[in-house]
Order: structure tokens, then C-alpha cells, then sequence
């Protein structure tokens, strides 16, 4: 007799408490970040036009738009994290040089 050994894989299991689906501690303090970079621009629209409202929506904006880029989707991914990617994927190696034999190996360039 064998016995066939399974592997129950879960999915959907997180690695941290989130306080709602996809935004835990850590987009929480990148929120944070973004929002007070939003009511920073927020301040210098105020002190530029004076307008009371623009401020407000200015800064409401910069907060929304905070909490929506650091929300992970249902690939563990976010808009920052995306962009980080991209980002470190442009500064990697994107060129290879290497040197082909021909065909019987008798000599070698450099391509």
C-alpha cells in the first residue's frame, strides 16, 4: 500500500494585520508620509491663491490619493511598490556582453 502525502497550500493568508483588506502598518506609515507631503502642496496653493477651498480639496486629494497609491491589490502589490520596481529594474544591469566560439571553437569574438 503507499500512501499519497498532499500539501494543503491556504491562500489568501496574510503576513501581518491589516486594518482593512490590503493596507496593514506599513501602508499605513507611507499613507502618512504621502498625506504630509499632500498638505505641504496643500499650504503652498493656500499661501500662493489664498483660496480656502482649493486648500481643502488640495488636501483631501493628497490624502485619498495617498491611501489609494499604498492599498495593495490582490497580488500583494501596490502603486509605490510598482513603481519601485520599475525603477529598480531600470538601474539594473540591462546589457550582457559575452563572447560566442564558433562553431568548432577555434576562435572567439566579442560581441
Amino acid at each position: 500500500m503507499e500512501h499519497e502525502i498532499s500539501l494543503y497550500i491556504p491562500t489568501g493568508v496574510k503576513a501581518q494585520n491589516e486594518l482593512f483588506n490590503g493596507f496593514g502598518r506599513r501602508e499605513l506609515l507611507q499613507s502618512a508620509v504621502g498625506s504630509l507631503f499632500g498638505g505641504g502642496v496643500a499650504a503652498l496653493l493656500w499661501l500662493v491663491s489664498g483660496n480656502v477651498a482649493l486648500t481643502v480639496v488640495a488636501a483631501l486629494t493628497g490624502i485619498f490619493g495617498s491611501v489609494m497609491m499604498c492599498t495593495k491589490d490582490q497580488n500583494n502589490q501596490s502603486v509605490v511598490d510598482q513603481i519601485g520596481n520599475i525603477v529598480r529594474f531600470g538601474r539594473s544591469q540591462q546589457i550582457y556582453p559575452y563572447r560566442m566560439l564558433d562553431e568548432w571553437g577555434e576562435g572567439m569574438e566579442l560581441y
